[in-house]
């Protein structure tokens, strides 16, 4: 694997928001950032127009990693950048290229109103189908977003990193998504916010004495989560860990509690479905709503 922090750019405000981020993740771990824009090419009536031909197209889309390179190099010292325009479908080529990453970033457009993401079909089928981890940022997304407020109420990419928000499932935790949240809180040198969400059996409330067994339920998934991140804390001891155990939604928790981040780490099974591969309801809805950069971790 060449060791690489990789962008899908294609000229767009929010795939120049998704280069901004991978740069600034290059040099958080050390790693070079690679710009890929695939080209795909025009259906052949459109590329027999006098001024729209196939070749004038792809002269003109080449401009686009040469000048986000340029940009990045220069608001960017220390990254080594660089760049490469592939041919064919967008979705099929990236997810072909990701294996030779260590992190693909892509951007996502901004719900008008209401925050979060809008997933394009590319985003989605890079998601579903590659095994990389995947970040999607939205358009507008600026380095004072991850940081928390300063003295004056306004964020700024002088104070400290927001939390990193991990949704965990105590039931099944994956140590690759769980690794994936300590790192990127230990890079940022800030803490880990891990949020489990449970749901009490629909028949608790007809059963005399309810209120005493919910609490001792929730009781129950607080110890739960507190036994799955012992080890973690013992390998990442400088990482503040703040455990919430919710009863709930855990798409609607994550979705609320984004805003309060810097970025959100939800998994994904890798696992086939009968209708093939899909990127599962929790990281879908919080892929379009959160309004923190969500990174998608594949495991199996």
């Amino acid at each position: 694997m060449f060791r690489c922090i990789m962008v899908g750019l294609d000229g767009s405000s929010e795939s120049r928001a998704a280069a901004e981020w991978a740069a600034r993740e290059a040099k958080l771990r050390g790693l070079p950032l690679r710009l890929v824009h695939v080209w795909e090419p025009v259906a052949e009536p459109l590329a027999q127009a006098p001024l729209l031909g196939t070749e004038t197209l792809k002269h003109w889309s080449e401009r686009i990693p040469r000048g986000a390179a340029e940009g990045l190099r220069s608001r960017h010292p220390g990254v080594e950048v660089s760049a490469v325009q592939l041919s064919g479908v967008p979705g099929d080529v990236l997810v072909d290229v990701a294996r030779d990453a260590e992190l693909l970033v892509l951007g996502s457009r901004g719900l008008s109103g209401v925050g979060g993401f809008m997933v394009g079909s590319v985003g989605q089928v890079v998601i579903a189908r590659t095994e990389v981890p995947v970040v999607l940022v939205r358009s507008g997304e600026q380095a004072a977003d991850e940081h928390a407020m300063d003295p004056a109420g306004i964020p700024s990419a002088a104070t400290r990193f927001r939390p990193v928000l991990l949704g965990l499932d105590t039931r099944t935790p994956d140590d690759t998504v769980v690794a994936f949240a300590f790192d990127e809180a230990a890079r940022r040198e800030t803490s880990l916010r891990v949020l489990h969400a449970w749901n009490p059996p629909p028949y608790i409330h007809g059963l005399s004495g309810h209120a005493s067994l919910y609490d001792e339920l929730a009781r129950e998934q607080a110890a739960a989560l507190t036994e799955a991140l012992r080890p973690w804390r013992q390998k990442y001891p400088a990482v503040e860990v703040i455990e919430a155990s919710r009863a709930g939604s855990a798409a609607d928790q994550l979705v609320s509690s984004s805003r309060y981040a810097s970025l959100v780490v939800v998994g994904r099974r890798t696992r086939r479905g009968r209708f093939g591969v899909h990127i599962g309801p929790v990281a879908h809805a919080v892929l379009h709503h959160a309004v923190a950069p969500v990174a998608v971790v594949a495991h199996a």
